[in-house]
């Protein structure tokens, strides 16, 4: 039985990961990360050694869970090409004539009756060049949908995820740890390699039709983003949120993606009966410093304009400040719950930036890498709001952090909210209007279709 992708946190002290185990490489447009540290579940690590024969480097294993111990990894040169445009035609992105591309519709009715492990589909960057880093989505049918959770810290308990890992990129983001438990690596793998839940639609109906179910708002995208770049092929999410609408079941999303707004008929009707509600994350307005933290995100302009159009359609929007990380977006936000308020957002959210696990050494060797004058005075400031570590899993201070930078941060984001009327939650959903739907047909397995044959 496969583990749980998305586990509670352990404790900090209980490993230490490096990047010593990853391939030195530079860094790559359009790109978060490329350094692979191994999936810390595997049973073998290679740590390098050098005995005068060449670097060290080079005999590293390229991590990603799919690879022996006595693989080696590829030669890669430099990526110089940018990242895929978040307004771009979708077939730009699968080039035609090979499988599951422009030429092969990309979706569900590609992979109808697949195994649980189909051979994974190849989608291409826009112009990638001679060896640029591909995405490769991997359709994989699973069990259950839903994710309960109790966290006092956290303002849902049901949530749902249609895709693992995540082509968004952001260097910062908490999720990656999760791609470990899929045996691959949460660095570059965590990009690149994306699991599709094709059968999400199906196992979420399955679910809210049992007796049981007891109506709570469901969170898309609690963990990896449901409008990165696979859902425009895919389009899981809109299949989600058509079931919702249809059985009436309250719902909230959480997205840095521009593409929300192409589900605008479906999140306007629900919000019109209080069923619906949207958070866009907006980390900075810099466009510059988003590239470098969140390479393939929508820009923050196509955000602004994602908050305006679904705030003018009536829907609840708050924008999510989020994370804040010292000296590098932190003087922004002032300047962010301004234009929140002037795009039509009604409330405004902000956390801390966490580094939980491989999070910690991949966000280290990022400033190393974008901004080392200011490398080790934002460790230290993290530091001090985290006591003294780099993360504090603690649900009392995880998301705000703890000591008088924490405070001075939490006073400055009442301040701002309340000088542009900004509430600090959402308003509360209606549950009132669920009707849970027919349950779907039970398929009769061969086993039972011989049976029934022999009859006869």
């Amino acid at each position: 039985m496969r583990p749980d992708p998305f586990p509670p946190d352990e404790p900090q002290h209980a490993w230490a990961p490096s990047l010593a185990t990853s391939r030195a490489a530079a860094p790559r447009k359009g790109r978060g990360t490329v350094q692979q540290p191994l999936p810390r579940h595997q049973a073998w690590q290679r740590e390098p050694v050098d005995d005068g024969w060449g670097g060290a480097a080079e005999d590293l294993p390229r991590a990603g869970g799919r690879h022996g111990p006595d693989a080696l990894p590829p030669s890669e040169p430099a990526d110089d090409t940018g990242g895929a445009d978040e307004g771009a035609d979708p077939a730009a992105r699968h080039p035609a004539g090979q499988p599951g591309t422009a030429a092969e519709p990309l979706g569900p009715e590609a992979v109808a009756g697949a195994p649980d492990r189909p051979a994974p589909l190849q989608v291409a960057e826009a112009d990638p060049g001679p060896a640029g880093p591909r995405t490769t989505l991997h359709p994989v049918r699973v069990r259950r949908m839903l994710s309960s959770n109790d966290s006092p810290d956290v303002p849902f308990s049901l949530s749902l995820n249609p895709y693992r890992g995540c082509e968004h990129g952001c260097i910062y983001c908490y999720a990656r740890p999760s791609h470990a438990w899929l045996d691959r690596s949460p660095g570059l793998d965590f990009e690149t390699e994306i699991e599709v839940k094709t059968n999400a639609v199906e196992r979420l109906r399955e679910e809210l039709a049992r007796p049981g179910h007891r109506p709570s708002p469901i969170n898309l995208g609690a963990v990896t983003d449901p409008y990165q770049p696979a859902e425009r092929s895919w389009r899981l999410s809109r299949g989600l949120l058509e079931l919702l609408v249809e059985t009436g079941h309250p719902f909230t999303i959480v997205t840095k993606g521009a593409g929300i707004v192409q589900d605008l008929d479906l999140i306007a009707r629900a919000a019109a009966l209080g069923r619906a509600a949207v958070s866009i994350s907006l980390t900075t307005q810099d466009p510059r410093l988003a590239r470098l933290l969140e390479p393939r995100a929508s820009a923050p302009h196509a955000r602004w304009a994602a908050v305006r159009r679904l705030a003018e359609a009536g829907v609840p929007v708050a924008v999510n400040a989020a994370p804040i990380i010292p000296f590098l977006n932190e003087p922004e936000i002032e300047r962010i719950a301004a234009q929140a308020a002037a795009h039509g957002a009604v409330a405004l959210h902000y956390t801390v930036l966490r580094l939980p696990r491989e999070v910690a050494p991949l966000f280290r060797q990022w400033l190393q890498d974008h901004v080392p004058e200011r490398a080790e005075r934002i460790m230290a400031r993290l530091q001090s709001m985290r006591g003294g570590r780099d993360n504090d899993s603690d649900f009392r201070h995880r998301m705000h952090g703890e000591g008088p930078w924490a405070a001075l941060i939490a006073q400055r984001v009442e301040q701002a909210a309340a000088r542009h009327g900004l509430a600090r939650r959402l308003p509360r959903l209606d549950c009132s209007g669920f009707r849970p739907p027919a349950p779907p047909p039970r398929r009769r397995s061969a086993a039972q279709d011989t049976a029934q044959v022999e009859l006869f």
